[in-house]
């Protein structure tokens, strides 16, 4: 006997309300494993495989890649085998009836009491971050979800390419010269623009972006749309205000090379600046804080969470490093390098992309010496940091060629007063300029 169970789309976590469907993994009519991922979805902060709970037959799938699920909306139902509760069987039947894992995927867990949590090992799966050709073959070298979806845009048969990377890893790259190699010669693709109406090409978020005599509409959804609504409350709420200057980086770079070369653990630059930023905040705490409007309190908060920006194919997102003011520099370098890759890949958790009490924004990367950054709502501070260039200074009295750099300091005027920002940033320049001013403050 077998009963129907249906899956619905599950509480992801840090107040996600729904998710897009990227793409379905399984068929209706397949066999899934207890754990199975069964669909690939987009949410407001990353990208993120769902496995069923439920081991059996897939008989329906709801909603078509690009369309938006509200939580609790129904992806598939399963029909699973009804028989004994004691998860004996062979390796790869289906879950009994009303078996679940008990797996935590980002914010949520299988709903069943721990008692009926009886595990079945699943059919084997291709390594994490494959994707697996279903007919047998070997499994596609593929980590990034956004290289995928790339080729499925362009109808791009990842099995045909060889990929670039470490031991043949398909790249971005990779899809990009394919897609160049089909692409239509350009007396051609201009006279299908002259005579063809308004199309509609597919974007980063799936909803197709229309394109007609009025202009292109983008639709903000995903991660920009979240970053759009994030912004726009920034500005709306909080009254912000920036100060500025510029500091001779010398001595911090030439820091940072002494210290790789000793043979240690590589140091980056962003992981000194974040130590920087957090022996600051000791000193400033009132600046690790949000503002409670409802209670009207300022809520100076014990703990450092770091943000730190970074670019992505996706948009702007804020991975968070956790408890900062405990790492060392070759902690925060460690783990500000494993986010930056998670966000390159689009394999960032929900819960790695909130909380954050204070955000360091390095835009020197795009070649740019200064901004006015936008507070990374509900925080209370942003240190924003430019390019390093050479530029002449003067050094103990003489003129010389130094590494400048500028840094501007963005905050919410609700928790200090012009003088506290002045003495925060007073002493990030200090360290930046001289490295041993933070061994003596520590």
């Amino acid at each position: 006997m077998t009963v129907v169970r249906e899956f619905t789309l599950p509480d992801l976590g840090e107040g996600l309300t729904g998710a897009e469907i990227v793409r379905w993994l399984v068929q209706v009519g397949e066999v899934v494993a207890v754990d199975q991922p069964v669909v690939e979805v987009e949410t407001a902060k990353a990208m993120v495989d769902v496995p069923c709970p439920y081991g059996g037959v897939v008989t329906a799938r709801y909603g078509e890649e690009g369309a938006e699920v509200p939580v609790g909306a129904p992806l598939i139902t399963v029909a699973v085998s009804e028989g004994s509760d004691d998860g004996a069987g062979p390796p790869d039947r289906p879950a009994t009836a009303g078996e679940e894992s008990g797996n935590v995927l980002v914010g949520y867990g299988t709903a069943a009491p721990a008692a009926r949590r009886r595990r079945v090992q699943p059919s084997p799966r291709p390594p994490h971050g494959t994707t697996a050709v279903r007919n047998g073959a070997e499994p596609i070298p593929v980590i990034s979800p956004l290289v995928r979806r790339l080729a499925r845009e362009h109808g791009v048969d990842l099995r045909q390419l060889r990929g670039s990377g470490p031991e043949g890893l398909i790249l971005r790259a990779d899809v990009e010269r394919a897609v160049a190699a089909t692409a239509p010669a350009p007396a051609t693709a201009a006279s299908t623009a002259a005579t063809a109406p308004a199309t509609a090409a597919p974007t980063a978020t799936g909803r197709a972006a229309a394109t007609g005599p009025e202009g292109e509409r983008i639709p903000l959804r995903g991660v920009r749309g979240a970053v759009a609504d994030k912004l726009a409350r920034s500005r709306r709420e909080i009254p912000d205000a920036t100060c500025w200057v510029d500091a001779d980086a010398t001595e911090l770079l030439a820091a940072r090379a002494a210290m790789n070369a000793a043979g240690g653990p590589k140091v980056s630059l962003l992981a000194l600046l974040a130590r920087i930023c957090t022996a600051a905040l000791a000193r400033f705490p009132e600046l690790n804080a949000r503002v409670d409007m409802d209670s009207r309190d300022i809520i100076r908060l014990p703990d450092v969470h770091l943000g730190f920006a970074a670019q992505t194919d996706r948009g702007l997102v804020v991975p968070v490093v956790r408890d900062a003011h405990k790492r060392s520099t070759e902690e925060l370098s460690e783990e500000i390098a494993r986010l930056t890759e998670a966000a390159r890949t689009g394999t960032l958790a929900p819960a790695q992309l909130t909380g954050g009490t204070f955000t360091l924004n390095n835009y020197g990367v795009f070649g740019v010496d200064g901004s006015t950054p936008i507070i990374n709502h509900p925080e209370a501070a942003m240190l924003g940091v430019g390019r390093i260039a050479a530029k002449p200074w003067v050094h103990q009295g003489e003129l010389a060629v130094r590494q400048v750099v500028q840094l501007s300091f963005t905050f919410d005027h609700r928790v200090c007063d012009g003088g506290t920002a002045g003495g925060f940033l007073r002493h990030v320049a200090d360290c930046v300029e001289r490295p041993m001013v933070l061994l003596r403050r520590l």
